[in-house]
């Protein structure tokens, strides 16, 4: 049967339905008493850290998942951090002075201590919601950071901060049980580990293993320290004398680890089980540990690396300005950089999507500056790829010297460290057996590149490769930079300071579209088209001038 329709049917929703939308974005999962809350927001250890230090305007950085509990927080947090009564204040129907009640009697209180304590929440962080916000929190003038929830521990660089892990529950059994299946020898060497909201249950499961029979397990405790072997984590005496004793230990690891530390661990233990905590896992077997093997996604790591090892403009995305020591690091990269004779250009773009980084064209590959879990970012949606200053140290090796071990790091601290040995190492053994200068020329010398994906030959892989001098007087000088723009015959500037500049040459050779051109001043006869009157109101409808909406 044939329905007729009076009228078409309605394919798209209206352009309001945004602003009249209720529909909560981040729906509350979790319904939890006050006392839950106190509990698994840590509210009387955060109250006694406030109070010792004595911050008078902290900031309390949550995450998206756990805005719809941050009024809560707030709440019992206020009501904690009241300013407590004088020693001859009022008292209570008991006749106790009420500053005994919360601890404070024995306290000499200051002016400061009477001060009420500023709480504001921060939401939308800047960056990854792992990395502590400190350019939020000093819009509000914070003293002081609280951080909830899943934390990369990278150490801070101007605020302190105290990280409140937010306590899950665990099924003990269940978890015991999917141990014992992974690990049937009692006598193997396990660490075990544990995503930092379940970090609490680390001892206890391996106290209650070793009453089972187990005889070499190791419980790790957090330590904010992302170069260890083991990131974040301690790790047995042995390994920390010898990091490489680590490839004979195995791990059982609580909760779905972030992916760069599954990569860091994969190529350094025995193997590596995880004991999944989702609802969904728990559902289908509640006494499971998966294995874990990042093999295939290392090797599509190494051809990402490989493809851009002929990429002449680099682009350096800034995805951190609270993590210690980050400008060290963009330095060393565009040290690293220059000397392989290319090009970068240093971004900040907030949180990085495909759309923002899809506007610099020029751009033949990206490394992103960040914390060691944000580092790593999946580039298969972006138009171009984006890697690590690890992998960015392998893709500028020569073909003939770029040697893959499996091994990854993703914290750049590690990897300055690794540069600076290699050099003393170079160093060492250029002074033991001294090589001659190269006196021939640099195009000579310069073998011929090729990409390794298509076989043909790349002809500008080195924009800023510069001459090794010219001959002056009989002395080898460098050119003297100047402070003008050079140009060519037609007008288009290919060079600032006396440096080249790939962007522009791009954009005189590629870019369809150059900006708005002002005639006049080309033409002063030509005084430019009038000023028209533009679009007004919000995006749910602008108008033209006078016109309906559109």
């Amino acid at each position: 049967m044939v329905e007729h329709l009076s009228a078409p049917p309605v394919l798209s929703t209206p352009a309001s339905h945004i602003l009249n939308d209720t529909e909560d974005v981040h729906p509350v999962t979790d319904v939890l008493s006050d006392e839950q809350i106190c509990v698994r927001y840590e509210i009387q250890r955060t109250i006694a850290e406030i109070r010792q230090q004595r911050w008078r305007r902290v900031a309390l950085q949550f995450p998206d998942e756990m805005l719809s509990h941050s009024a809560r927080v707030y709440q019992l947090l206020a009501r904690g951090l009241k300013p407590p009564d004088v020693p001859n204040g009022p008292k209570t129907s008991e006749g106790v002075p009420a500053n005994e009640i919360n601890g404070l009697a024995d306290l000499s209180l200051t002016d400061k201590d009477l001060e009420p304590v500023k709480l504001t929440i921060l939401a939308d962080t800047s960056y990854g919601s792992c990395c502590v916000d400190e350019i939020a929190a000093e819009h509000v003038d914070a003293d002081a950071i609280i951080h909830y929830g899943r934390a990369c521990l990278s150490p801070t660089a101007r605020l302190p901060a105290l990280h409140i892990f937010t306590r899950r529950d665990l099924d003990h059994e269940a978890a015991l049980s999917a141990f014992q299946k992974a690990f049937p020898d009692h006598a193997i060497r396990v660490i075990i580990t544990a995503d930092v909201p379940y970090e609490s249950h680390v001892a206890s499961l391996a106290a209650s293993l070793g009453s089972r029979g187990y005889t070499a397990i190791f419980a790790a405790s957090i330590q904010h320290d992302p170069s260890s072997s083991i990131p974040n984590r301690t790790v047995p005496a042995s390994v920390a004398s010898d990091p490489s004793s680590l490839s004979s230990w195995h791990i059982f690891h609580i909760s779905d680890p972030p992916t760069s530390l599954l990569l860091t661990l994969t190529s350094s233990v025995a193997s590596i089980f995880v004991y999944p905590t989702n609802r969904e896992a728990m559902v289908s077997d509640s006494s499971a540990a998966l294995q874990r093997s990042t093999g295939l996604l290392l090797r599509r790591r190494y051809a990402l690396i490989t493809s851009l090892a002929t990429v002449s403009v680099w682009g350096i995305l800034i995805n951190t300005l609270s993590v210690k020591n980050y400008l060290s690091m963009v330095e060393y990269v565009k040290q690293q950089i220059a000397n392989a004779g290319k090009k970068s250009y240093l971004f900040v773009v907030g949180k990085i999507n495909a759309a923002k980084v899809a506007n610099f064209s020029e751009i033949g590959g990206w490394v992103v500056i960040g914390c060691w879990e944000s580092s790593l970012i999946d580039s298969k949606d972006f138009y171009k790829p984006i890697i690590t200053p690890f992998e960015l140290d392998l893709a500028l090796q020569p073909d003939t010297g770029r040697i893959w071990t499996g091994r990854w790091r993703a914290d750049f601290s590690s990897v300055m460290q690794a540069a600076e040995d290699n050099e003393a190492m170079i160093e060492a053994v250029e002074t033991e057996h001294p090589v001659e200068a190269n006196t021939g020329s640099e195009d000579e010398s310069e073998p011929p590149e090729f990409d390794l994906r298509t076989g043909r030959y790349v002809a500008r892989t080195r924009p800023m490769g510069q001459p090794k001098g010219v001959l002056t007087n009989g002395n080898d000088t460098a050119p003297t930079p100047t402070q003008a723009l050079t140009k060519r015959s037609n007008g288009e500037v290919v060079s600032v300071n006396g440096i080249a500049s790939p962007a522009a040459d791009f954009l005189t050779r590629n870019r369809t579209w150059r900006g708005l051109e002002i005639k006049y001043d080309r033409d002063e006869d030509d005084h430019g088209g009038l000023l028209e009157e533009g679009s007004t109101g919000i995006a749910a409808g602008y108008s033209l001038g006078d016109s309906a909406k559109i």
